[in-house]
């Protein structure tokens, strides 16, 4: 058994801790974000992190009423004389697994060095550079992924983001459908894990990954894992954009996995089709059956119950977690050290 399974395995125990202290840490975030008085959100982040970012600040926006916008620590590194201005009264949220991330830690520096910007950081690790530098620091260590690809760290770090956003919204619907979640969490998995393994099981070369919203970052996230874990080509869209050019890459070596949505669904069925038209095998996941085109598809996946729409990318990321690693095995690939990767970049 790899690493990376163990770890995949284990995320919904590492997520019931996080949201437990979270929740011992929401009077302390509010209270923080007040005193600070900022009308803006950044979220700074790479690879993985900065998919969880575009997530995270498309929550914000949606949900905690702030202007919130996501960077990649390299190109903020890169040019941050140049963004210098768009960050004036902002506060730079920083999700990071190992908080040493060269890019993070000196993009922070250098947009604090001609005026002070407030930082939170959430790290998986104790007392790192990234906490050192921030001025509210969150630390999930039960959340620290060993194997150089992130999933359980992942989605830690995706609830952890959403969870401030419910904070801030004062959203109890949200933090309840979180808790729900994580609660179903071992039973979702033993129920669908060998359903994944089933429908992933072809010579696939090329994988899509479709959702909208708060779930789109995480699709980016989940074609990260398909890339490194399985090394194949993997791209993520939003859902209907796929006709718009993408579509032309579809086709019988293709694994589509698709987040559909209670909203649209005749739409969202018509798409289904012309994917499965073209030859692709396609896994559907939604919280309700009929959101799903079961006669269409090739597995749905739905979860124990209705679910906020942000809180069900935490049982999706599984399917394209589980697809990755299962054709990793198949093709002899080590998950635990992929090829040409490090588990974070020290510039």
């Amino acid at each position: 058994m790899s690493l990376t399974y163990r770890e995949i395995k284990g995320q919904y125990k590492a997520l019931q801790q996080t949201f437990e202290y979270m929740v011992a840490k929401r009077a302390e975030f509010t209270a923080f974000v007040r005193e600070q008085a900022v009308t803006s959100v950044t979220f700074v982040g790479s690879g993985s992190s900065y998919c969880l970012s575009e997530a995270a600040a498309f929550s914000f926006r949606l949900r905690a009423g702030l202007p919130a916008l996501s960077l990649a620590a390299g190109d903020l590194m890169l040019h941050a004389n140049r963004y210098r201005p768009m960050l004036t009264g902002t506060l730079a949220i920083a999700p990071s697994r190992s908080g040493s991330t060269s890019e993070v830690v000196e993009a922070l520096r250098l947009i604090q060095s001609e005026k002070h910007i407030p930082v939170l950081s959430i790290s998986c690790v104790a007392d790192s550079p990234l906490s050192a530098r921030a001025d509210f620091a969150l630390e999930l260590p039960w959340a620290f992924d060993d194997s150089v690809c992130q999933t359980r760290t992942v989605t830690n770090l995706y609830a952890a983001n959403l969870l401030l956003a419910a904070f801030l919204a004062g959203d109890e619907l949200l933090i309840a459908d979180m808790q729900a979640a994580i609660h179903q969490g071992e039973a979702y998995m033993t129920r669908v894990e060998n359903d994944i393994r089933r429908a992933s099981n072809f010579a696939w070369t090329n994988a899509v990954v479709l959702a909208d919203g708060e779930l789109q970052g995480l699709a980016a996230e989940g074609a990260i894992a398909l890339t490194e874990i399985a090394k194949t080509q993997a791209h993520a869209y939003h859902l209907l954009d796929v006709r718009h050019g993408p579509m032309v890459t579809v086709g019988p070596d293709t694994l589509v996995i698709a987040a559909l949505s209670d909203s649209g669904i005749e739409h969202q069925r018509n798409l289904m089709l012309d994917i499965k038209d073209r030859g692709a095998t396609v896994i559907a996941f939604a919280d309700r059956a009929e959101a799903v085109p079961q006669d269409i598809v090739d597995l749905a996946i739905t979860t124990d119950r209705p679910l906020d729409a942000a809180v069900r990318g935490i049982p999706f990321i599984f399917i394209p977690q589980i697809a990755a690693l299962a054709s990793a095995e198949r093709h002899g690939i080590n998950p635990d050290q992929p090829d040409g990767l490090v588990a974070w970049v020290k510039l």
